[in-house]
């Protein structure tokens, strides 16, 4: 019988990583990389690793031989990156040094999970040439992640990307608190004024197993079709599991003087990615609907239980 393919994924308590695990585990072993979160999960394999110590990573990847590596850990928050910018380097670009150079030295492929915080927002749409010009701690230390990865390891594969889907107890997706809050009746409020192109977890991690077979390397921003404003996305989500719309209030990021600043517009244009696979991604509408799908089949349901 021939062993399956294995995925070693970093951040391995964290939303991405998680749903990776559900999406894939019946095709792939999964190895989680743990860290200051310990979790336990029947199916996955747990390594508790400090991704700083690179000898660590490198014996313990060389003993795994993974058929692929998944580098989705880093420090996402960004009024947390802004309050310490040493610590946002420290794990968003020295840590991807790591990854990059280990898996270079042993020639296991890498996918490198950015972001699309990399532009000021004044354009819509923004391509994989586009130069970067981030507004914030946590976008410039990503892009200079993301430059990086490719001068150590050029076979690399970037995707930039913005993702939502079924989050744990501990980590909940912008989705998870839009459904959760209007379910127990709660006013929110979102902003009319940003826009994004949001993917579903499990679209993004079957065109990112597309692009692994295509042997695709570079930066490629894999998200939805369309763009749509934050509040919109709201609406949407009220639309499709049959909650009260009317709760959401509309909202402008100009006048949250006390956040971090933000870019306005962090749509992405996808073209790249539907050109090399011959398809659309699908509109934020149609992946709501899949969302939508997936809670009335229980596909996800293990993961909200973590």
């Amino acid at each position: 019988m021939n062993q399956k393919p294995s995925i070693f994924l970093t951040g391995g308590s964290g939303l991405l990583a998680l749903n990776w695990f559900f999406s894939k585990r019946i095709d792939y072993a999964v190895y989680l990389a743990l860290n200051e979160r310990m979790i336990s999960l029947g199916g996955a394999t747990m390594i508790a690793i400090d991704l700083k110590e690179e000898r660590d990573v490198y014996h313990q990847l060389k003993v795994l031989q993974p058929t692929y590596v998944i580098h989705a850990a880093g420090l996402t928050n960004v009024e947390k990156c802004e309050m310490h910018p040493t610590l946002a380097f420290q794990i968003n670009v020295e840590l991807s040094m790591v990854m990059a150079r280990v898996t270079r030295d042993l020639g296991i492929p890498l996918i490198h999970i950015s972001t699309d915080h990399l532009f000021d927002g004044s354009k819509a749409m923004m391509t994989e040439e586009d130069i970067l010009n981030a507004v914030n701690v946590y976008g410039k230390t990503k892009g200079i992640a993301e430059n990086a990865v490719l001068n150590i390891n050029p076979n690399a594969l970037i995707v930039r990307t913005n993702f939502y889907g079924w989050g744990t107890t501990y980590r909940q997706s912008f989705s998870d608190q839009i459904i959760n809050s209007l379910r127990q009746k709660k006013v929110i409020s979102l902003f009319e004024d940003v826009y994004y192109t949001p993917i579903l977890t499990e679209n993004l991690i079957n065109i990112i197993h597309e692009l692994i077979d295509k042997k695709a390397f570079g930066i490629y921003n894999v998200v939805s079709d369309d763009r749509v404003s934050k509040y919109d996305f709201g609406v949407l989500i009220a639309e499709k599991f049959a909650l009260n719309k009317s709760l959401i209030r509309k909202s402008t990021i100009k006048s949250q003087s006390n956040l971090v600043i933000r870019p306005r517009d962090m749509s992405l244009s996808n073209k790249k990615v539907r050109d090399l696979i011959g398809r659309n991604l699908g509109t934020v509408e149609q992946h709501v609907e899949q969302l939508f799908r997936q809670e009335k089949d229980g596909s996800f349901k293990e993961i909200r239980l973590l």
